[in-house]
């Protein structure tokens, strides 16, 4: 379905955008008439992106970048700021998807999942200082919202992202930059971590199907037209908010 938007003239950044929730805004925003710059650490997706963006792929530019390392987000930024002409929306979409309890995974996650965003946030500043109509959106997770014993890292970091958000949101204010999160429920895309579930732990996915009112897991697709939305003029008053995309899955927690 085409997205009942129009951001024909439009610059967005796209950090971790070559597969899943990432990939689903890319190529909305660009069948939305945008110019997209996205990164991510696989090639080979970063390819597919290009390959699926078919007659939209002149307005897209894509990048090898480890949003781990502080130094590649800085090179990331510059190119998609000088190949696009600016930054008007920045996504940040990465996950460290940390899910085990181990150092590894809670600095994983403390790189990706937060400090990423941090970093590209800060980075992309100037750029979205320059545009009429600016505004940063974090995708988060409802997994944030209480405690739970499934992937604490993963859990810890994307709440710590929702403060995040809101303190952002205040401090940008007066520069009229709007800051807010999506929190998508359990979504499921081809080799995702829900689809690998249903193969090697049938129970468990099972498991959380029960917890989904909607009775079926999301999909990447349900979760863009809301990151259009929220970067679009019918958003303008919409700031510092996290907002919650499951299929009512959070009501049960």
């Amino acid at each position: 379905m085409n997205p009942p938007f129009d951001f024909a003239g439009c610059r967005i950044a796209i950090a971790g955008g070559s597969r899943g929730i990432g990939r689903a805004i890319a190529l909305a925003f660009l069948r939305a008439g945008a110019g997209v710059a996205v990164c991510a650490r696989g090639q080979d997706g970063l390819e597919a992106m290009n390959r699926d963006a078919g007659a939209d792929a002149g307005r897209l530019h894509v990048q090898r970048c480890d949003l781990a390392k502080p130094d590649e987000i800085g090179r990331w930024i510059a190119d998609a700021a000088n190949a696009l002409g600016g930054i008007d929306v920045l996504v940040n979409n990465a996950t460290g998807y940390g899910f085990r309890e181990d150092d590894e995974s809670w600095l994983t996650d403390f790189n990706v999942d937060l400090m990423a965003a941090v970093r590209a946030s800060r980075l992309a500043l100037p750029h979205l200082k320059e545009s009429d109509h600016a505004c940063i959106l974090h995708t988060s997770s409802i997994g944030a919202f209480r405690p739970r014993t499934m992937g604490p890292p993963y859990a810890a970091m994307k709440a710590a992202l929702n403060h995040y958000t809101r303190t952002q949101a205040l401090v940008l204010a007066g520069d009229r930059i709007r800051v807010n999160a999506i929190a998508p429920g359990s979504i499921e895309f081809p080799d995702g971590v829900w689809d690998r579930c249903k193969t090697e732990q049938p129970e468990q996915y099972a498991k959380v199907l029960a917890t989904i009112p909607f009775g079926r897991y999301g999909t990447p697709d349900e979760i863009a037209p809301l990151a259009l939305f929220l970067a679009s003029p019918l958003a303008g008053w919409i700031t510092g908010q996290i907002i919650a995309v499951d299929g009512g899955q959070s009501l049960r927690f």
